[in-house]
């Protein structure tokens, strides 16, 4: 029988959440009561959120890394995302944790991605502390919310220990937690003192090699490929000789060319790590998400890291429209394929499938939400491409067609509950269950289709005024539910090059939503507004008023055009058809169709109706 030792100077745990419930925030104020910063020092708001996007839309996108000591205990903590989109990243995070603290907010309580993230705790197994987060709202209902954390815990088959759980109330953004509702404002002392009681430290078997599992890879110009991940068992040195073993039990023989840990913010070089501690390791520019790290002498594997298939798939591809190449540093189909390579490598969720066109690659991944942020990522790298609409991943079994289902869950007030009801049943919805909290708002529950919620999220947003709550999750596959009619409106597409004219646009306007204003470049098949009716409309965008030497009768007036719909990439991608797609640069988005000549189209048209 194997000896089991603890490491108890480590605790490693992981914040999870819903979207926008506070989880960077604590993390901030974690960071300001353990004495990472010196007093005095001027901090930035949601430190975590290091990328560009993350502080832009406010959510956390990629999970990271980060430690506090606390009465000399060291914390690791892992800040994750709360979208379920992003939920590779939960899965890598959890494998190098032994805890975690999920955090609700006291008047929205639990929502979706709460339930997706603490599934997945569930199944890891792992000690769970509950701090319910934003007391101090006006509209806090923390003793109704913490029933739905126990109504959540039971749905998910929480075994009685795991009902059991620490309860914390938490004002997050002042760095204040306490036992009661009523007690006393303070600070996190006692956050900081559960976890500590109550998250169980490291484990492992002294008897063992070093082992560590490489749950995350990171990227240094000097050094290059970093793995990151939780040292299962044994110890480790710098410059010391290991064996990577990866996929199919592949060997290969690395040095430790340097070896770092979390302190704070950042990374320190040490010359040792000790078991249950999570370090960064350099050495091969081979290591992989999933792989190994062991003794030459023992080249014994731990059990990789498996993540959820993905159920979306979306077409890559370069750009050939007139002027490709003006806006953007990449636009080769070579360039395009490294960097979708390098993305598989650093995100499991996604996976690279080739085509019969080599300018053409199709990728897959958890959610539409997931692909716009690559493609965002993309053309702030500066690539320039083209993509089409996302599309679900169909399953066949038993000669059988199933589809991904999703639970839909809608928040939204009680007199638009009708044109909701009334859109989702057309898309194949079947409505589970409602709830009325007399208060105005109604919750509704639907199971439906997850082609159905692509680009359903505006005609949503506009139907209930902006004032709705939508959210869901992966809830499975069922037999396909049928077709329906995804989009009632057609495009209005440019006949040809040039640019828009005000008089042009102004009058196109009864027609439809234009997408630009006067003065933009436009080319043949360029897509640049939505049509009232369903038929694709070709236009003349770059029509100017026919002058003449004869007055005219009356004044003439100024042309003033309607403000243009701003075309955005989510917008974008949940906006075109099989037949159009979305040209990103770094300096524009636009939409246009495959086949770019109105006069091709027209004889494909003709082809396709006479079959």
């Amino acid at each position: 029988m194997q000896k089991i030792a603890v490491n108890n100077t480590i605790r490693n745990i992981a914040i999870i959440a819903h979207v926008d419930h506070g989880k960077t925030t604590l993390v901030d104020a974690m960071f300001k009561q353990s004495g990472v910063f010196r007093k005095g020092q001027a901090v930035d708001e949601r430190i975590m959120d290091s990328m560009d996007l993350e502080r832009e839309r406010g959510i956390t996108i990629s999970a990271k890394n980060c430690s506090v000591v606390w009465e000399g205990t060291k914390i690791n903590i892992l800040d994750t995302p709360g979208h379920a989109d992003f939920g590779a990243e939960v899965e890598r995070a959890l494998s190098m944790v032994d805890g975690a603290i999920l955090l609700v907010d006291a008047s929205e309580g639990p929502l979706p991605q709460t339930r997706f993230v603490l599934k997945k705790t569930f199944e890891a197994g792992l000690k769970v502390i509950v701090v319910i987060n934003k007391i101090d709202r006006p509209d806090a209902r923390p003793w109704e919310v913490l029933d739905k954390v126990y109504d959540l815990f039971i749905d998910l088959d929480a075994t009685d220990e795991q009902l059991d759980f620490p309860l914390l109330y938490a004002v997050g953004r002042d760095g204040i937690a306490k036992k009661e509702v009523e007690d006393e404002n303070g600070d996190l002392k006692i956050l900081f003192q559960t976890i500590l009681s109550e998250i169980p430290p490291p484990f492992y078997e002294p008897e063992e090699p070093f082992q560590m599992l490489i749950s995350d890879l990171g990227h240094s110009d000097y050094i290059g490929r970093l793995a990151i991940g939780k040292i299962v068992n044994g110890s480790v040195s710098s410059k010391d000789n290991l064996m990577l073993v990866g996929k199919g039990n592949s060997q290969s023989h690395i040095r430790v060319s340097k070896l770092q840990v979390y302190d704070g913010l950042v990374v320190n070089e040490v010359e040792h790590a000790e078991p249950g501690d999570i370090a960064v390791v350099s050495g091969t520019d081979e290591f992989q998400i999933g792989d190994t790290i062991c003794t030459v002498e023992h080249p014994k594997a731990l059990t990789r890291i498996s993540v959820d298939e993905p159920t979306v798939s979306m077409k890559f591809t370069i750009s050939d429209s007139p002027f490709s190449g003006m806006e953007g540093k990449y636009v080769q189909s070579s360039r395009i394929r490294e960097r979708l390579e390098k993305e598989t490598l650093i995100n499991v969720a996604i996976s690279l499938e080739e085509t019969d066109n080599r300018d053409t690659f199709i990728v897959k991944g958890r959610g539409e939400f997931q692909m716009a942020i690559l493609v965002e990522t993309m053309r702030r790298e500066g690539f320039e491409l083209c993509v089409g609409r996302p599309e679900v991943i169909y399953k066949y079994k038993n000669g059988k067609k199933l589809e991904p289902i999703e639970k839909l869950y809608i928040d939204c007030d009680e007199r638009y509950t009708g044109v909701v009801t009334e859109k989702l049943s057309i898309r194949k919805g079947k409505l589970l269950n409602l709830t009325n909290n007399n208060k105005g708002r109604v919750n509704m529950e639907f199971s439906i289709p997850a082609r159905s919620i692509i680009g359903y999220r505006d005609e949503f947003l506009t139907d209930t005024k902006g004032t709705g709550i939508m959210n869901s999750i992966l809830d499975g596959y069922e037999e396909f539910r049928g077709d329906f009619p995804t989009r009632h409106t057609g495009s209005m597409v440019s006949d040809r090059q040039g640019k828009s004219v005000a008089y042009a646009l102004f009058n196109l306007e009864p027609r439809g939503q234009l997408f630009m204003a006067p003065g933009v470049p436009v080319y043949e098949g360029m897509i640049v507004g939505e049509h009232n009716k369903e038929q694709d409309m070709n236009v003349n965008p770059c029509k100017e008023k026919k002058l003449s030497n004869m007055r005219a009768s009356g004044k003439d007036e100024s042309t003033v055009c309607t403000t243009p719909k701003p075309v955005t990439l989510e917008f974008a991608l949940n906006f075109i058809k099989d037949d159009e797609l979305v040209e990103v640069t770094p300096a524009s988005i636009r939409l246009r169709k495959v086949v770019l000549s109105q006069q091709t189209r027209r004889m494909l048209r003709g082809k396709k109706e006479k079959k």
